[in-house]
Parts: structure tokens; C-alpha cells; sequence
């Protein structure tokens, strides 16, 4: 996909965000939608923070880290929803440069950040039910931390060295991405410089971001599976298994959404399939992921109950 070519190169200063429609009877119910969902999400993800950080029993590393995953999916989906919203309420499509490439930063960020911390709480489910007497010394605070130290790493500095990358990139006078955010691929066809190194650049934080964490995640329950399945009897595999209901939910949930379109033939790909997808995996799993966890889980329900002052949950039969 090089383009040595510089024919109506410009000067960047704006982008224009097509976003999901470009009627105008489609923008209210839009924004509408999107604002409710967008409340949604961050309330859910707040209370889920709220909740863990006031329950002392919920102060375990399972628990550590979904408060971090909230935290995350809070601030991927504050990273595009507001500035769409914003366009549609002022009738506009444009997002400057710096605030693209801003946006394109913080995508990569928190949407690395979510598969990292899905892979580190499939391991601390591997620990648990395949070395529970080990699993104080495993999991422990200090390993906790740097393991979370470890995720914001390996997300920064590949997003930071993508955002520096495409500061390069030359564009055209043809400014316009389908999308409500700023996509990279979106951004790499407006170019008109040379763009393998970007293209490689994307390869890498697809292996990185994707495929190694959800390999992590596939070995850990391989061996979950082989630790339940050998349980003798039929209601202790079930609690042991429960105990990765909710995770394994939103793993499937996830990276469905996302292999839905990047596994699908180039043929079958269209701005608009990509841009419907993206509100799949960016604003509405984030929001019905501390519902999954709040649900399904029943300490999360008693947290909740004791939160809201009844002495038993209200969530509860």
C-alpha cells in the first residue's frame, strides 16, 4: 500500500469524521442512543470501581484487576463517544490533527490495555483453581502490581511509537474517514507518502495487542478445562467452573466482535460493516460488561446490596 507518489499533498489541519449516517432525520436518534449508552457505560464501570474499592472482601486480585478493566473500558469508550456526540450536537464532522492523532493514541492505549487485562485474569483464574494452595504466594500484591505495571507498558510504548509514526505520514488533499473515530487503516488510505513502515507497524501491535494475549487466554483455559474436568463429582466441577463464568462471557464477547471483522475475507469488508462493528467492540461491550460481572457474580451482587444500605441484595432471588 506505498504511495511514493506526493500528487495533492496539503497541509493537514482538520479531518472530517463521516461517522454511522450522514442523513440529518438519523442525527437526534443518534445522538440520543449513543449519549444513553455512553451514560450507561460509565456508570456501570464507575459503580464496578465504587464497589470493589469499599468492599474489603472484594480487595483480592481477581477484583484488583476488574476494577482496572472498568477503568479501562471507561476511558476506550470516553475516547471516541463524546467528540462524535459533540459533532453531531454542533452539526459538524471535523476533528483537528493533534486531536486525531490524540484520539488514535488513546484508542491503541486502552483498547491494548482491555486484551492485556483479559489475558492477566484468565491466568489469575488458572492459578486459582489449578494451584489453590499456591495461589496467595502466585497472586500475590506485590506480582499484582507489576503485572498491571507490566499491561500499561505494553500498551504505551507501541501506541505512543504508531502515533509517532504516523506524525510522518504525508497526507491528501481528500480528508474524509468513514468512521466516528479516528481508525488507522482509515488514516493510512487518506496517505500520500510511503506507508510500509506504518502497515508493519499495525502488524506488530495486531500480534502484540491480539494474538498473544488471546493465546495466553486459550492455554490458561486449556488447562482450567483439564483441571474441572478431572473433579469427581458433578457439583464441584460446576463451582469451580462458575468461578470463570463471567470472564470467559466477556472474552468471548470481545474478541468475537473483533474476529468477526479482521478474520473476514478483505472482500466482505465495508466502512460501513467496520464502522458498526467498531460500536460493537468499543461502546457496546464496555457497557454490558459490568453487568455480566455484577449478575452472574454473587459476591459482586452482595457488594452491591451492602452499597446501596439493605442488609441483603436486592439483586438476589
Amino acid at each position: 500500500m506505498g504511495k511514493p507518489s506526493r500528487v495533492n499533498q496539503t497541509t493537514v489541519s482538520d479531518f472530517l469524521l463521516l461517522g454511522l449516517s450522514e442523513r440529518l432525520e438519523e442525527q437526534p436518534l443518534l445522538f440520543g442512543v449513543f449519549l444513553g449508552m455512553y451514560l450507561v457505560t460509565l456508570l456501570g464501570n464507575l459503580l464496578i470501581i465504587l464497589v470493589i474499592s469499599s468492599d474489603p472482601h472484594l480487595h483480592t486480585p481477581m477484583y484488583f484487576f476488574l476494577a482496572n478493566l472498568s477503568l479501562a473500558d471507561a476511558c476506550f469508550t470516553s475516547t471516541s463517544v463524546p467528540k462524535m456526540l459533540a459533532n453531531i450536537h454542533r452539526q459538524s464532522q471535523t476533528i483537528s490533527y493533534s486531536g486525531c492523532l490524540a484520539q488514535l493514541y488513546f484508542l491503541l492505549v486502552f483498547g491494548g490495555l482491555d486484551n492485556c487485562l483479559l489475558a492477566v485474569m484468565a491466568y489469575d483464574r488458572y492459578v486459582a483453581i489449578c494451584q489453590p494452595l499456591q495461589y496467595s504466594t502466585a497472586m500475590s500484591p506485590r506480582l499484582c502490581a507489576l503485572m498491571l505495571g507490566l499491561c500499561w507498558v505494553l500498551t504505551n510504548c507501541p501506541a505512543l511509537m504508531h502515533t509517532l509514526l504516523m506524525t510522518q505520514v504525508a497526507f491528501c488533499a481528500q480528508m474524509a474517514i468513514p468512521h466516528f473515530y479516528c481508525d488507522p487503516n482509515a488514516l493510512l488510505k487518506l496517505a500520500c507518502s510511503d506507508t510500509h513502515i506504518n502497515e508493519l507497524m499495525i502488524i506488530v501491535m495486531g500480534m502484540l495487542f491480539l494474538t498473544v494475549p488471546l493465546s495466553l487466554i486459550v492455554c490458561s483455559y486449556a488447562r482450567i478445562a483439564q483441571a474441572v474436568l478431572s473433579i469427581s463429582s458433578s457439583t464441584g466441577r460446576w463451582k469451580a467452573f462458575s468461578t470463570c463464568g463471567s470472564h470467559l462471557t466477556v472474552v468471548l464477547l470481545f474478541y468475537g466482535s473483533l474476529m468477526g471483522v479482521y478474520l473476514l475475507p478483505p472482500s466482505t469488508h465495508s466502512a460501513e460493516r467496520e464502522s458498526r462493528a467498531a460500536v460493537l467492540y468499543t461502546v457496546v461491550i464496555p457497557m454490558v460488561n459490568p453487568f455480566i460481572y455484577s449478575l452472574r457474580n454473587r459476591d459482586m451482587k452482595e457488594a452491591l446490596g451492602k452499597l446501596f444500605g439493605s442488609g441483603r441484595t436486592f439483586f438476589l432471588p
